[in-house]
């Protein structure tokens, strides 16, 4: 079985869409696709420096649109599983068949520019909290008044909530754990982006989902949706909710997943995958990041993939 995932916000670097813009019709989908992200992904795929694209409204859309524009060229219907992390869930929705392309990136504007704005209410942030034993870790994170935003894995969980919070925690961090704090905007994934959450729910009323035609592993619980209109719900409740990938990672075990692709810019979530599911059964894992590594991600799929999977429908905007 093989599972194709999305990555998430932190993965960007600078000009790494430059080489995907030599494919016919790449900049064409980039130009109609940054009109509905109110944002030039084209600028910010290629010449655009760090500090740029670390800017949450800038950096949501650009994520999905490359996780997308990659997968364009991968053989899908072979494709059994999807998954993605935080802003990749929409991907994975769009590759599910739940979102078209296009919702998927409107809905990734919105919630950018959202998310951005709920961060310029109060200075909050986010730290990993790196070893340790976990339920020390959460423990610590609890004292502190601050949420575990994301639950990553691989002995890594994610603090997010007041600055204050945050140095506390860094200054008597959990027996045998490091504190590294994030150069994120906000504390993403936490109450404190409720403003963020209404204001996507909003636009995603105006969503008309389908049903997926392959396993969608949701970031709440690990869990595979069935049904279109509650994954919306979901990525909608995700703004506030914690990133449970743990359970994701959990789930592509159990599943019996041998083969993994992880779309551009990856490299975090197959670390993640490598770091957390070892052994005989690890599964086969394909980083695609240029072109160039478009032949393995397809030889990967010919390998590990199902055929004859049914086509991915088209849900949009109503």
């Amino acid at each position: 079985m093989l599972a194709v995932l999305s990555p998430g916000q932190g993965s960007q670097k600078p000009g790494f869409l430059t080489p995907w813009l030599d494919l016919t019709g790449t900049e064409a989908r980039l130009r109609s696709w940054s009109a509905l992200a109110g944002v030039d992904l084209t600028h910010l795929g290629t010449t655009a420096d760090a500090d740029e694209i670390k800017d949450t409204a800038r950096t949501q859309p650009l994520l999905v649109a490359a996780a997308l524009l990659a997968a364009e060229h991968l053989p899908l219907q072979n494709v059994t599983l999807t998954a993605g992390h935080s802003v990749g869930e929409l991907g994975a929705a769009a590759l599910a068949g739940v979102l078209t392309a296009d919702a998927a990136i409107t809905l990734a504007g919105v919630r950018g520019r959202e998310m951005a704005a709920a961060c310029a209410l109060e200075p909050t942030g986010m730290a990993a909290v790196l070893g340790g034993d976990p339920e020390e870790v959460l423990a610590a994170i609890a004292a502190h008044a601050l949420h575990a935003a994301n639950r990553n894995g691989a002995g890594q969980i994610v603090a997010a909530g007041s600055v204050d919070g945050l140095d506390k925690l860094a200054a008597e961090p959990p027996a045998k754990a490091r504190v590294i704090r994030l150069q994120v905007a906000g504390a993403f994934h936490t109450p404190y982006m409720a403003p963020a959450e209404t204001a996507l729910a909003a636009v995603a009323a105006g969503i008309t989902p389908a049903d997926p035609q392959r396993i969608l592993l949701s970031n709440l619980d690990g869990t595979a949706v069935e049904d279109g209109q509650e994954m919306v719900r979901r990525l909608v409740r995700q703004v506030t909710a914690p990133v449970r990938w743990d359970l994701c990672m959990r789930a592509l075990a159990d599943l019996g997943v041998t083969g993994v692709i992880e779309l551009p810019p990856a490299g975090t979530l197959a670390g993640l995958v490598k770091r957390e599911l070892k052994g005989d059964g690890a599964p086969e894992i394909v980083t695609l990041n240029t072109p160039d590594d478009l032949p393995a991600a397809r030889d990967l799929i010919a390998r590990h993939g199902t055929p004859g999977q049914p086509p991915a429908p088209t849900g949009g905007l109503s």
